[in-house]
């Protein structure tokens, strides 16, 4: 099976993970400095605080930024259920945007009109590594006085009118390290910010809420959560680091393979960059002009050993969130992509045969069904 994602692991990698299992410290220790040190010089953040998963990152920065009860924030419908689910968690209201018909990003065209007095923030996330339009999106909020949190988990790497996605001048980004992300910890994350009331925040509640005293005794001020990264995964992520700039070009590799040998295929639409932006091309998603046929080429390639998959059907969709009162929410574009969304495989280990072999396969899929051109 071609898995449509996974983790770049070389000998290099396992040898620095080697190092900290016969180290003094597994956990707590100067590792995590070092790669929080390194988070923050390669994205030009003032601070970074390395955390145990994309989730638990939105978490912190959401309690960080002060979120709660009564607030809402608007965020897309088009990203995996923790950029909502931690806003829920934290008591705030999620407030679905429709989606653009180019990069699937939030439509910053459509966020002024959902504000008002209850609206605290915006977390635009940028879907499978494609940048959204932070200039319009900061413009809104620096009007409106809103917190800008990045959700930035699928885009380490990617690139904005040439800066850096995390040196964008939100007031968080935060970053995913899990194994199908642009570098890998195992599980893991990061929140990266220039604002020092923010860090110490989300340094107290990375440790249960608790800091030391002036007398060196633990005392817990604040309630916190256990979010700490290992020094094993944190070692891990320092290694992975070097690499990125590699993993990046190979994914852009890979994603100009798949325009040359699809380009012709008049049933699907395949992604594009903005003019200006560079992807990290976290996800390559098609979509198919003829969505009844979206589930069949599914099978289709899972039967032909192609790990095709699906991001993201509509966060107001799933069941729980009908239930807790999204019931009536349909967003058109949103619906039109959830429909006919198709992700194919994407990784740096992903070769140009195998790449060959998935369109051909795809290709193979519309002659059956007369759909070829």
């Amino acid at each position: 099976m071609i898995p449509y994602s996974r983790q770049t692991i070389d000998q290099s990698d396992v040898r620095t993970v080697l190092w900290v299992l016969n180290s003094e410290y597994l956990t707590q220790g100067p590792k995590i400095l070092k790669f929080e040190k390194a988070l923050s010089r390669a994205y030009g953040a003032r601070y970074a605080v390395a955390v145990s998963s994309g989730t638990a990152a939105l978490h912190l920065a959401y309690l960080a930024a002060g979120l709660e009860k009564g607030n809402e924030v608007i965020t897309t419908p088009n990203t995996f259920a923790a950029t909502a689910n931690m806003l829920l968690a934290v008591g705030a209201k999620p407030i679905f945007c429709d989606i653009r018909q180019d990069t699937y990003n939030v439509d910053e065209k459509q966020i002024e009109r959902l504000i008002n007095k209850r609206t605290k923030a915006i977390v635009p996330v940028h879907f499978a590594g494609q940048p959204c339009d932070m200039d319009a999106i900061l413009r809104i909020a620096r009007k409106h006085k809103l917190i800008v949190i990045e959700d930035a988990c699928h885009a380490l790497g990617a690139r904005y009118k040439n800066r850096k996605i995390g040196s964008l001048g939100s007031d968080m980004s935060v970053f995913s390290f899990h194994a199908v992300k642009a570098i890998t910890t195992g599980e893991g994350g990061a929140i990266l910010t220039d604002n020092k009331i923010f860090y110490q925040k989300l340094l107290l509640q990375r440790t249960h809420g608790i800091s030391k005293n002036h007398q060196g005794k633990n005392i817990m001020t604040t309630l916190g959560y256990n979010y700490r990264l290992t020094d094993i995964q944190a070692a891990l992520g320092i290694s992975q680091l070097q690499k990125l700039d590699k993993f990046i070009k190979m994914r852009r590799q890979i994603s100009t393979w798949y325009r040359s040998e699809l380009k012709d295929l008049q049933a699907v639409i395949l992604p594009k960059e903005v003019k200006g932006n560079n992807s990290g091309w976290h996800l390559y998603v098609i979509l198919l002009k003829n969505s009844s046929l979206r589930d069949s080429l599914w099978s289709y390639l899972r039967g032909k050993g192609i790990g095709a998959n699906f991001h993201y059907p509509a966060v107001y969709g799933h069941p729980y969130y009908r239930k807790i009162g999204y019931q009536k929410t349909k967003l058109p574009v949103m619906e039109d992509y959830q429909r006919s969304c198709l992700t194919l495989p994407c990784y740096p280990a992903l070769s140009r045969r195998q790449v060959g072999f998935i369109a051909r396969t795809i290709k193979q899929f519309f002659i059956k069904h007369g759909k070829a051109h």
